[in-house]
């Protein structure tokens, strides 16, 4: 079950009052997650109105060396209203995911890469980052990503049809 209630601080795409939220603990370097954002990109387009997504900062950074600054960049760029657009950014240019990748992508949204660049220094939204990652350890994540459909955690794969089945069933 999902230990952290969904709260107004959450990244929350579609219509807050849909049916179901999907909630994605996820890390941005991992290729199981780069696999999955195409999929819950078609998922939202299936269910239309009736589904919401959040994604939660998940970083694993002892496999990941890059995956916490490319949060701190996305937590960046939600401080500008810009966070979806680099969460997609970013799952879209994963494999050249870099520090100078991610400045490069901030500038491309209109935001300032200098002051990405203060805030990774001064560890601005590492905290949180942090506890995205602690209230998913507390859900019982362990590995990236996981699913949780309306509180519950989506067992199994995560391919469209099994995403499209599970949110189904709780509809």
């Amino acid at each position: 079950m999902l230990s952290m209630p969904i709260t107004a601080t959450d990244h929350l795409q579609g219509d807050p009052n849909a049916s179901v939220v999907l909630v994605e603990y996820g890390d941005y370097q991992c290729p199981h997650c780069g696999h999955a954002y195409p999929i819950v990109k078609h998922v939202q387009k299936h269910f239309g109105k009736r589904l919401a997504v959040v994604f939660r900062n998940f970083p694993l950074n002892q496999i990941h060396p890059d995956a916490e600054v490319a949060a701190e960049s996305a937590e960046f760029a939600a401080s500008g209203n810009r966070f979806w657009e680099m969460h997609d950014a970013i799952f879209e240019n994963q494999p050249e995911l870099s520090a100078e990748k991610l400045l490069q992508l901030v500038r491309q949204l209109g935001l300032s890469p200098q002051k990405l660049r203060t805030a990774w220094t001064n560890q601005t939204y590492r905290e949180r980052v942090r506890a995205d990652f602690i209230g998913g350890v507390h859900s019982g994540v362990n590995g990236t990503p996981t699913f949780f459909i309306n509180g519950g955690r989506h067992e199994g794969p995560f391919e469209v049809e099994d995403l499209v089945a599970a949110i189904d069933a709780v509809l």
